[in-house]
């Protein structure tokens, strides 16, 4: 539920990027800035909620940044200019690491350590389910209704997402010092912050959750634009249905982090990524089931691809810094997003689609020579 809930809106403009362009009148890369604004908010908020919420009860973060999120979901309705969509796009993206960078922790905190990736799984799962509830029912909504409606229906849903956590999330075990010093401290957080970016293997967890969400958003906001065009023209509620491929990831996620269990999280990182890329390079076909086929294994392996690295997280991190630790990698996997929005847009004028598939197989490729090199295990005397 709370993976479903804080997903819900984070990508919801994707489908309605064509609609956007000519709405606003506006350039592709500019209305790319609704996807770019949200991650933006992620990434430079992440590290602070990490830092500030380290002794904090999990749940009280988790259930108060749900509602936080729902405000400007609501307020977007209202906006009369890409700039003011732009902004509440930014504040929603901001209250996002109250979830997912604390429920991340929570999990690791509440389950023994053979069974993190399988649970990390099912929370993955939650949030395709969100993202995918998010993405179609704003495409449909648009087509049916408008643009605005497809605001106010995400934010009450994210209010009822909110009431329903806050009734069934347990609390968790007591942590040790939880709510003793729950002050923010600068000098904390820099101290604690060098420390983590001296840790070879959490520098490349951090690289690859980049990559991760790269991929995902750099496909899925670019290729719109690509099957919007001849000879697909699809139509806004069409483009909505593509990530109906997420129910396929959804569904595998689970049995893949059970597989990762057994195999190791560097095989499973890898097998992952190298789903992702043959995704990526079937979308070059001219036919749309094949498209559809590359969409489908882009997203599975993103998401076994993420739940590797989240488990990473907690073999790679210390103790006492892992909320920390999961709101920087929370900040580099939304920098992903971030620059996904945009920077394939470079490549979009030098040869459209093709262009954007030869850059981001190539981020993906980086990224796996990071993960086998940076995962490995430290020595022992």
């Amino acid at each position: 539920m709370c993976g479903a809930c804080a997903f819900l809106e984070l990508y919801c403009t994707q489908p309605l990027l064509p609609l956007l362009t000519r709405l606003f009148h506006a350039s592709k890369t500019g209305v790319g800035m609704t996807v770019s604004a949200a991650t933006l908010g992620v990434a430079l908020s992440a590290p602070f909620f990490g830092a500030f919420t380290e002794r904090l009860a999990r749940k009280r973060v988790i259930v108060a940044s749900l509602i936080g999120i729902s405000l400007p979901t609501l307020l977007a309705a209202t906006s009369v200019s890409l700039g003011q969509l732009i902004f509440w796009r930014f504040l929603q993206g901001i209250m996002v690491p109250g979830i997912i960078a604390v429920v991340i922790t929570y999990i690791g905190e509440e389950w023994p350590p053979d069974r993190v990736a399988l649970i990390m799984s099912f929370y993955v799962s939650g949030t395709a389910l969100g993202g995918l509830i998010g993405r179609v029912s704003s495409g449909i909504l648009a087509d049916w209704f408008s643009w605005r409606v497809s605001f106010l229906v995400l934010g009450t849903a994210a209010l009822a997402g909110a009431a329903a956590v806050a009734a069934w999330l347990p609390q968790g075990q007591r942590r040790a010092g939880a709510g003793a010093q729950n002050s923010f401290s600068w000098p904390v957080l820099v101290q604690q912050v060098g420390i983590l970016f001296r840790n070879r293997r959490l520098i490349a967890t951090f690289a690859v959750g980049f990559n991760v969400l790269f991929s995902l958003v750099g496909v899925f906001t670019w290729i719109t634009f690509h099957l919007s065009a001849a000879p697909f023209l699809l139509s806004t509620t069409a483009l909505s249905s593509l990530f109906f491929v997420y129910l396929i990831g959804l569904l595998v996620t689970p049995a893949a982090g059970f597989v990762i269990t057994k195999v190791g999280l560097r095989a499973g990182i890898a097998g992952a990524i190298c789903c992702s890329m043959t995704g990526v390079l079937l979308t070059l076909g001219s036919s749309l089931p094949v498209v559809i086929a590359g969409l489908t294994l882009l997203a599975t392996g993103v998401f076994i691809a993420q739940t590797a690295s989240q488990s990473h997280l907690r073999v790679a991190a210390p103790a006492g810094a892992r909320v920390t630790a999961a709101g920087l990698y929370v900040t580099c996997y939304y920098l992903g997003g971030t620059a996904a929005g945009v920077l394939p847009g470079a490549f979009w004028a030098l040869g459209k689609w093709p262009a954007c598939v030869v850059f981001i197989v190539a981020m993906q490729a980086v990224a796996l020579a990071i993960a086998l090199v940076g995962w490995r295990a430290p020595r022992t005397a």
